[in-house]
């Protein structure tokens, strides 16, 4: 199966305040363990690690924004000095940052995206986030967030706007011969001259063509705009359905809509989210299970403060044990508050059951989660997980070093990295 890792606040705190987390305030806007995490996942047979990102600190809930930094939760620094790091220490692990199709000019991104393709030797990728929130898009000049399927029709056109000037050098234009003199063939570069509904770029880029030819496209989207977007563009796919059926669902829907588009059943992997909870016997990783539990019950504020993100709507003015206000005219993410609206029928209920990082439960020993994450795959039919659990040095650990080993016992997990690029190995079987 395919592992990645996502950093759910990014280059962020979160686990600042979790046990064993380590030396946080000397970490604190540090590369150090970022750079431990690239070589543990590394070691570990891990495809990729995606860095989520957000450039708003939402005041939504409760009008301040004491619930974005009481615990840190919301705060970001920006992850794409973190790539070239992070793939210095390494040889073979992708590394995603994410981008805001709304907010960043397709010139821009896909000049800063063919850079970093040179500097990790092929090895970098994009996640694609069309942002949700109002207050993002004010930071960036709007009054208010664009309409969210306009949002996904405009990053239809910005990944083309990108893929043009990522093609704007020819494979082999490049010449590079000192006896000549040539650096490159000129007639080998081409301008891209895109004039579209929403962007305009003349080409082409000033640098030649990346290791991949265009870093590996991530995305998640769950919503119907969502779907067809990724399995438009996607090399790899972020899932966050809850059960068996709905992951399998989830996956042939994918793959119906790969085939319609022209592109091969295989050509994006889909990788569902979860959060392994480990011990040393079954029965302490089911305790740990039930203390994190409490903590979420005991959590009201702050999911709602998540809410209150997700759909730019104050939480704070509902009765948690009323039925859930209609939220139909949402114009944030979509398909994460759909399923966060089939998890109660009241916000209370919501809090208690719902799992943002958790498509199914994953509880015991390294031995115990790795066998039932071959069979959910045999379920599902593929393609694997990715980890979101906080990044501490005792999570990397326990991950890397117990469950990965445990998964490679079982002839679940690569030994080895047989390709030379990011989107190779990928894409391998």
């Amino acid at each position: 199966m395919h592992l990645g890792w996502f950093a759910t606040t990014g280059f962020g705190v979160y686990g600042w305040n979790q046990p064993w987390s380590g030396n946080q305030p000397q970490d604190l806007g540090k590369p150090g363990l970022f750079v431990d995490m690239a070589t543990t996942l590394e070691r570990a047979g891990f495809d990729y690690i995606m860095l989520e990102d957000s450039s708003v600190l939402p005041d939504v809930f409760r009008g301040t924004f004491e619930s974005s930094v009481k615990r840190g939760v919301q705060v970001r620094f920006d992850p794409l000095p973190l790539v070239p790091l992070m793939a210095a220490a390494t040889r073979h692990i992708g590394i995603v940052a994410t981008v805001a199709t709304s907010f960043y000019p397709p010139f821009l991104a896909a000049r800063l995206f063919q850079t970093l393709d040179h500097v990790t030797g092929g090895r970098v990728g994009m996640n694609l986030v069309t942002a949700s929130a109002d207050g993002a898009a004010q930071n960036y000049g709007m009054d208010k967030h664009i309409q969210h399927d306009l949002r996904y029709e405009m990053a239809d056109e910005w990944v083309e706007v990108c893929r043009k000037l990522w093609a704007s050098w020819e494979p082999d234009a490049l010449v590079l011969d000192p006896e000549s003199g040539v650096f490159a063939d000129h007639t080998k570069i081409h301008t891209v001259d895109h004039v579209g509904e929403h962007y305009r770029s003349r080409g082409p880029l000033n640098l030649p063509m990346g290791p991949q030819g265009g870093p590996v496209l991530c995305q998640a989207g769950a919503s119907p705009a969502g779907r067809a977007f990724g399995a438009r563009h996607a090399d790899t796919i972020i899932a966050a359905q809850t059960g068996i059926e709905a992951m399998r669902d989830y996956k042939l829907d994918i793959t119906k809509r790969l085939v319609d588009n022209g592109r091969g059943a295989d050509d994006a992997k889909v990788l569902f989210l979860v959060n392994p909870i480990l011990g040393d016997t079954d029965d302490e990783a089911l305790a740990k299970r039930d203390r994190l539990r409490e903590t979420q019950r005991a959590n009201v504020d702050g999911v709602l403060a998540a809410m209150s993100y997700f759909t730019s709507t104050d939480f704070s003015q509902f009765d948690v044990d009323a039925p859930l206000p209609d939220l139909s005219g949402n114009n944030g993410h979509q398909g994460t508050v759909a399923d966060m609206v089939r998890s109660g029928k009241t916000l209370r209920e919501i809090v208690t059951n719902h799992r943002t990082t958790e498509s199914v439960e994953l509880c015991g020993t390294p031995d115990t989660v790795a066998e039932r994450m071959g069979e959910i795959m045999e379920e599902v039919g593929g393609d694997g997980f990715l980890i979101a659990a906080p990044v501490t040095r005792k999570n990397l650990t326990e991950i890397g070093d117990g469950l990965a080993p445990a998964l490679r016992r079982r002839g679940l997990l690569r030994t080895e990295y047989p390709h030379r690029t990011f989107r190779e190995n990928l894409l391998s079987a």
